[in-house]
């Protein structure tokens, strides 16, 4: 694995990725390996299971990971070799293998002996690998070597020749056995072979079948039908129909049917739905719940949707929509939902019609960042208290209904097995899995998380349908540009459940322009040349716009984006400080010259009004929570990343874009930080009607086509209106007094004729208001 990232040109190294797991399952290696990813994997659970395990490896799982080894081998020299021809022939023999009686005979190593060589094995691999690099003596080198082999690579694959095929009984002993097991199956107990059925229809009427998984009562609750690994495993769909109808005539039950080859897994609830690849087999408790569910499903189109959860009308409808889906036979939604109109309430809502209805039992809610799975857990107790949720994050051992994840502590936990030696998580474990903001970043990072759970699954994402990529939509099954319901930010903007922004491009010249050493200042030029320059910028005299803010950072240039922030910047209500704000910085070290700036500018505000706020700053979500709180300090929160999506804070009304950002779909989700309402935050019936983008770096002109402009003022804020009305009821005393003309009279000669004495004292005490 580490060879093939190291030279294959057109694979990228996962930015994420930790294990080998994350590795196998990058969609780069998965498409390159293609059929070659079944014995990776097998590969992989052989070796965890060698690894975690005390009991003895058994012979037979020896025998299969040295066969799959070969296989894998094979297809490396196959694919890289500069001679290919010299293993085109080669096949696997077992035969060459050493017997029980000569392994027996030899002196045995101890666990802690092969561990201690496992170790020295694995420092020797790093070593070359770091000797290999090394002996490259430049970039350009190692990019031309890459390039070959991976020209090598495109001219051999087409050479390819197909694997040797395994017979059935070697598919069964090697691998079906071996994800029976890994599912907690018993061989003998749980599990049978070759279980003998009547009333099949052949001259005997005599059957049997490949394996039947039993439950407690005796009645069986699936049965595998085995084929041989070249045929496809589809191929044994009417003899499996014809065991299962034994079956049921026999113990009143109808089992569900698999169908393997070994490699690949179909399953088959024929009473429900069309046969679906899988990838693995069902645990006993998760047979015996689509067992029970045939009978105690209720009609989703009868079911009452909370309006405490989801009361407005187009969360409604999409319960609805996804749900009449459902009905038909359909697995898969995708929900398009702008920013802010209550997606994880309508995922809330769903998960309580499908729990209510006996359609599901568990809930995986996944998202990208421990923040967004803390504020959905928080959701959900809310909204659904009933449904015990477990914050995977923090608490991996949890167990309730719904489970909240990041999407690496999920690929993670995938691979953890129980005290019995069995995953924790099987194939069938969750009924249904919910994506928040699905899109194709998500589904290339972490698509084996959506290929591992046999389960419903429903996409939210705030990207407009038009905007969605195909990938996306094939991901859920769905026709492109046709989700299973919409509800766009025009439209939240018109029911006036979302605000709408100002946009202002905010023309600094070194951002645009970048920065060319002839036409600096002499004071400009002096600061350029104390720069402590890397080697490749020495002999230069220009700076590229790309590279401002992105490793060169400019004190003016910060200095004015956030003078630009704090004079024409939302205020709060009492027009004393500045509205909730979001820097968006393009990386750490941006943010702290950001914060570091603002503190050199506003040293009164002690530190505590803008905060750095990314994964790089420990204890990172009392910060989000202190900034969530409308009442603190702290004003500005400096982003890299983190607050980019799914922070559900309505008193934010000022956006400032100091990095460049080029994919529609992040825009639209950091845009989306502002669009929340917010009643009477400029005071009492003054709601917030809409919120400012500050654009430093060409984002409004790349996405909208235009610059932005100096638009609508920003509301006032309580103390201008009472400023006004104190002066306009001093105008109108004064009017009445002396009809000659407004003006401001001195108390002490104002003659109000025919008015009360309280009208001159609430003039002097207004007045006195005003002068203060």
């Amino acid at each position: 694995m580490e060879w093939v990232y190291d030279n294959d040109g057109q694979l990228e190294r996962p930015l994420s990725a930790q294990t080998l797991a994350d590795l196998m399952h990058a969609r780069g290696f998965s498409d390159l390996a293609g059929e070659q990813m079944r014995r990776f994997r097998l590969l992989k659970d052989l070796g965890n299971k060698a690894v975690h395990r005390s009991n003895p490896i058994r012979p037979g799982d020896a025998v299969t990971a040295a066969r799959e080894l070969f296989q894998v081998l094979r297809w490396f020299a196959l694919t890289y070799g500069r001679d290919p021809q010299r293993v085109r022939g080669f096949s696997f023999n077992a035969d060459l293998l050493p017997s029980r009686e000569a392994a027996t005979a030899r002196q045995t190593q101890s666990r802690e002996q092969l561990e201690a060589l496992a170790e020295q094995l694995a420092e020797r691999d790093a070593q070359l690998r770091e000797q290999r690099l090394a002996t490259l003596s430049s970039q350009e080198e190692l990019d031309r070597l890459r390039q070959e082999i991976t020209a090598l690579r495109k001219a051999n694959e087409a050479a390819a020749q197909p694997d040797t095929e395994l017979t059935e009984f070697a598919v069964r002993s090697g691998y079906i056995d071996h994800y029976l097991e890994e599912a907690g199956w018993e061989h003998g107990s749980t599990c049978t072979h070759e279980h003998e059925v009547q009333g099949m229809p052949n001259t005997t009427g005599q059957g049997f079948v490949d394996y039947v998984l039993w439950g407690d009562d005796g009645k069986p609750l699936g049965l595998v039908e085995a084929k041989r690994s070249s045929r496809e495993p589809m191929e044994g769909q009417r003899q499996a129909e014809l065991y299962a109808n034994c079956l049921e005539q026999r113990y009143g039950q109808r089992p569900l049917i698999f169908l393997s080859n070994g490699y690949r897994h179909h399953i088959w609830d024929d009473l429900r739905y069309p046969p679906r690849e899988v990838q693995g087999f069902y645990k006993q408790d998760e047979l015996e719940t689509l067992i029970r569910r045939r009978e105690i499903r209720k009609p989703l189109s009868q079911a009452i949707i909370s309006t405490t959860i989801a009361g407005r009308y187009y969360q409604q409808r999409a319960i609805r929509a996804i749900c009449e889906s459902l009905e038909l036979g359909h697995l898969k939604a995708l929900l398009v939902q702008a920013t802010g109109t209550g997606k994880t309430r309508t995922a809330i809502s769903l998960t309580d019609v499908l729990t209510r209805c006996n359609w599901v039992k568990r809930v995986l809610f996944l998202a990208d960042r421990t923040s967004l799975v803390l504020q959905a857990e928080r959701a959900f107790r809310r909204f659904l208290p009933d449904c015990s949720p477990v914050n995977l994050v923090t608490n991996k051992g949890g167990e309730g209904r719904v489970f909240l994840s990041t999407y690496p502590t999920m690929m993670n936990l995938i691979e953890a097995e129980d005290s019995k030696d069995v995953k924790r998580y099987g194939v069938g474990h969750f009924d249904l899995v919910i994506i928040d903001e699905a899109h194709r970043s998500i589904y290339q990072k972490y698509g084996a998380i959506f290929a591992y759970f046999d389960s419903l699954l429903s996409g939210l994402t705030a990207t407009p349908r038009d905007e969605i990529d195909r990938n996306t939509y094939e991901l859920f099954d769905r026709e492109l540009g046709m989700p299973t319901d919409e509800y766009g930010l025009d439209q939240a903007v018109a029911d006036n459940f979302l605000v709408p922004f100002r946009p202002i491009s905010v023309r600094l010249r070194f951002p645009r322009e970048g920065i060319s050493y002839a036409t600096l200042s002499d004071e400009e030029k002096a600061q350029w040349d104390l720069l402590d320059w890397d080697e490749n910028m020495q002999n230069k005299d220009r700076v590229e716009s790309s590279a401002i803010n992105a490793w060169l950072f400019n004190t003016d240039t910060v200095d004015k984006g956030l003078q630009v922030l704090m004079t024409k910047g939302c205020l709060e209500a009492g027009g004393d400080r500045l509205g909730k704000s979001i820097i968006f910085a393009r990386n750490h070290r941006h943010a702290e010259f950001i914060r570091e700036r603002f503190d050199h500018n506003h040293p009164h505000l002690a530190g505590k009004a803008a905060r750095v706020i990314d994964n790089q700053v420990k204890y990172a979500q009392s910060l989000i929570d202190e900034f969530a709180d409308p009442g603190s300090d702290l004003r500005i929160a400096i982003s890299v990343d983190m607050l980019d999506t799914g922070i559900d804070i309505p008193e934010i009304v000022n956006l400032v874009f100091f990095k460049p950002v080029r994919s529609r779909t992040k825009f639209w989700q950091m845009v989306g930080r502002g669009t929340r309402t917010c009643k009477d935050l400029f005071g009492p019936g003054q709601d917030k009607a809409c919120f400012w983008i500050f654009d430093l770096c060409q984002n409004l002109e790349f996405f909208l086509g235009e610059g932005g402009a100096e638009s609508t003022a920003a509301p006032e804020t309580l103390s201008t209106r009472l400023f006004r009305s104190r002066l306009a009821l001093i105008a109108t005393i004064d009017e009445k007094a002396l009809p000659s003309g407004p003006g401001l009279a001195i108390p002490g000669q104002l003659k109000l004729a025919g008015h009360p004495d309280n009208a001159l004292q609430l003039h002097r005490q207004t007045l006195a208001e005003l002068l203060r």
